[in-house]
């Protein structure tokens, strides 16, 4: 099944205290999905982000065009479900080379239209996301910023715990400075 173009207002936050964040789920009655262990492969583009998630619940190709910016963010998504065993991989690697993979334990919640990931990266720690998801234009932007400042204040993240950037994007400035120390 694969999704049209959807709408996400999202936050990226270091995460201090899983535990709090987990606890609130779990008073809110949040779905949870389970723990899966992926692996996002970004591919080099000219614009935007394209990666290939393989784990053993989400398994997905997505394009995204987000800003760089910290706190609530607008993310144009396209994301299209494929199989743990595709050969887009292959194809992709073949056709734009790999820029970075991204590994990491993550564990999915839902309320409602919101997702939550407590995420463990591998190389750079631990971390919550926030995507607040309107998949047909009928929450709107207004709406979903509202929800995701709510559960931002209610899991006590700080402005100096949010991220700009994307895992990718970390891990790449990680080697760029370990290949730069290196040099020194």
């Amino acid at each position: 099944m694969s999704h049209p173009n959807h709408q996400n207002i999202e936050i990226k936050a270091r995460c201090q205290d899983s535990d709090l964040i987990r606890g609130i789920l779990k008073d809110k009655n949040a779905r949870f999905i389970g723990v899966d262990s992926q692996t996002d492969v970004y591919f080099k583009t000219n614009r935007g982000r394209l990666k290939l998630r393989k784990g053993n619940i989400e398994n997905c190709l997505i394009f995204y065009d987000r800003e760089n910016k910290k706190g609530p963010k607008h993310s144009k998504v396209i994301l299209f479900n494929t199989s743990k065993d595709s050969l887009l991989e292959s194809i992709l690697r073949n056709a734009y080379g790999v820029l970075v993979e991204v590994k990491k334990k993550r564990e999915i919640y839902f309320i409602d239209n919101v997702k939550f990931h407590i995420d463990e990266v591998e190389g750079l720690g631990s971390f919550a996301e926030i995507e607040a998801i309107d998949k047909d234009g009928s929450i709107g932007k207004e709406k979903l910023m509202l929800q995701c400042r709510e559960y931002m204040n209610l899991f006590k993240i700080q402005e100096k715990d949010l991220i700009q950037l994307s895992y990718s994007d970390l891990l790449l400035k990680n080697i760029k400075n370990k290949n730069q120390n290196a040099m020194d």
